[in-house]
């Protein structure tokens, strides 16, 4: 009887007889359990199509944010023109709320479109979208005032907020995803940080086109008409992304399933995953990725929309002054992004994530009590640290995220967890800030607020996986260039051993991994 002193791998026993009747039968089973991988089963990526779809998909990033952006920034303002009758602290209130009421309709915008994503492909989701996201947007800029039509000013801006967020349900999460989907696996993450590149970009262009508005117009002349100039430019926005996004071909990924379940199915079209199915079997990476979105939206929010709002209204800075602040600490996080997007592909995810966690925890409430001593270099230099904190979640949160599903429910999976998460903690977070701020009297309150909101965080990074470096779930590996790819194949086929058996004391023979 064979003895064998090196413990395997894996052992499953066999029924001698059988295996000795059918062995040829045992050994396509294997090779079924255990594929090797061919050259024609690596996606190598063209450099040109992974940089066009990244151009697409930040650009309706960017447009999104930009509409946002503009929406925090001009909150004082748009509390005059459409609530003129209550107090200045209910007119910010008032306007933070209709900001937060697009996020009412985001995760029914996730159900509805990133479903439909994983069914029809991310591409005709992501024009669609950005189409309805441009219209929303420029429209704002076509309500008449308060003084003009009465209540009706405040229900149509409200309206219109919704069709926002409703569109904005399927954005991220596709475009998250058709990112990571055209990045090979060992640049997810300086592709994906090209995401949030976007944000940051249409974050400035909006602050940048509000504080030249702001210096340029007075008072009265910006309360008239100036506040709708920035809301129009999306219009022509919305038809440049839409023409980009047609152009492209869908990822990868999507048409290796397409075309894996066509030969499955004798080329019927892929049937949608059921909504119950896809939660029930998804739920455990649901939950995870809805802590993650909260702790990243309450930070993100926080300071990328809010604090303008705070500077004003607590500081009294004006309205220039604090979007200038806001203006250079984007811009040094548009410098970073990218190169901490690369470091996660080096070090990981969880780390760069990590680390971000632990600065909101450990320097949230020490930031604000910087900016309330209220001199330029306190403000500027609490900012500073909030948003070097913020940077490693614009850097690692895109690539990270995808990665958590596999690639026939991706689009949808992230749609609502996303968009849920966004709808409860994102969307809330100015109108929570403002509200604590005036309920306690304490201005420190937004700062203890993201540090909760990052502790949270901390136990769900934890309890990630690591994915960088790693083909997405449910998709072929990904690389640059063929090289990469042949020897990608030859260290696949040199991990795996031959196909063994030894004899068990039992008297079994069992397969030796």
């Amino acid at each position: 009887m064979a003895t064998d002193t090196t413990a395997p791998d894996t052992e499953t026993a066999f029924d001698p007889s059988a295996l000795r009747r059918h062995r040829g039968l045992f050994r396509l089973v294997e090779r079924s359990r255990r594929p090797r991988l061919r050259r024609c089963d690596v996606t190598v990526t063209d450099e040109k199509a992974v940089r066009q779809a990244v151009k697409a998909a930040a650009l309706g990033n960017a447009m999104e944010w930009f509409d946002f952006g503009l929406y925090g920034y001009l909150a004082v303002t748009l509390g005059k023109v459409f609530f003129p009758s209550s107090s200045p602290t209910a007119q910010t209130l008032a306007s933070l709320g209709a900001f937060a009421a697009a996020f009412v309709l985001r995760p029914i915008g996730g159900f509805v479109f990133g479903p439909l994503g994983d069914r029809i492909g991310r591409r005709k989701i992501l024009a669609f979208t950005m189409v309805m996201m441009a219209a929303g947007t420029c429209a704002i800029g076509l309500i008449p005032s308060y003084a003009a039509i009465g209540m009706w000013a405040p229900v149509l801006l409200l309206a219109l907020r919704v069709l926002q967020g409703f569109s904005t349900g399927g954005e991220y999460g596709g475009a998250a995803t058709f990112i990571a989907e055209y990045a090979p696996d060992k640049k997810r993450g300086f592709f994906g940080s090209f995401l949030e590149f976007g944000t940051l970009a249409g974050y400035v262009a909006a602050s940048g086109l509000v504080t030249v508005l702001s210096t340029t117009l007075s008072d009265a002349s910006m309360l008239s008409w100036g506040w709708r100039i920035p809301f129009l430019v999306a219009g022509p926005l919305g038809l440049v992304g839409m023409y980009m996004r047609l152009k492209l071909e869908d990822t990868p990924a999507f048409r290796k399933l397409e075309q894996d379940v066509a030969s499955e199915n004798g080329g019927n079209a892929r049937p949608s995953v059921p909504l119950t199915r896809l939660i029930t079997s998804q739920w455990r990476a649901l939950l995870l990725c809805l802590v993650l979105v909260a702790a990243y939206d309450i930070a993100d929010y926080m300071l990328l929309s809010y604090l303008p709002t705070y500077l004003t209204d607590e500081l009294h800075y004006g309205t220039t002054d604090g979007l200038v602040v806001l203006v250079v600490v984007m811009i040094v996080l548009m410098c970073l992004v990218h190169p901490v997007g690369k470091l996660s592909d080096r070090v990981g995810r969880r780390p760069v994530l990590m680390t971000g966690m632990v600065g909101f925890v450990v320097l949230s409430v020490p930031s604000f009590l910087l900016i309330r001593q209220g001199s330029t270099v306190a403000v500027y230099a609490g900012v500073m640290i909030l948003g070097l904190c913020l940077v490693s979640f614009l850097a690692a949160m895109s690539a990270a995220l995808p990665a958590l599903f596999p690639t026939d429910v991706r689009y949808g999976s992230l749609a609502i967890g996303f968009n849920v998460a966004g709808s409860l903690f994102g969307g809330t977070t100015p109108l929570v800030a403002a509200s604590l701020v005036s309920s306690t009297g304490n201005n420190l309150m937004p700062g203890v607020y993201m540090t909760v909101a990052a502790a949270v965080g901390i136990v769900a990074v934890a309890c990630m996986q690591e994915t960088a470096r790693k083909p997405l779930a449910g998709s072929p590996p990904a690389v640059s260039t063929q090289e990469e790819a042949a020897a990608l194949v030859a260290e696949h086929h040199a991990g795996q051993r031959p196909f063994t058996y030894r004899e068990s004391d039992a008297g079994e023979l069992v397969d030796v991994r």
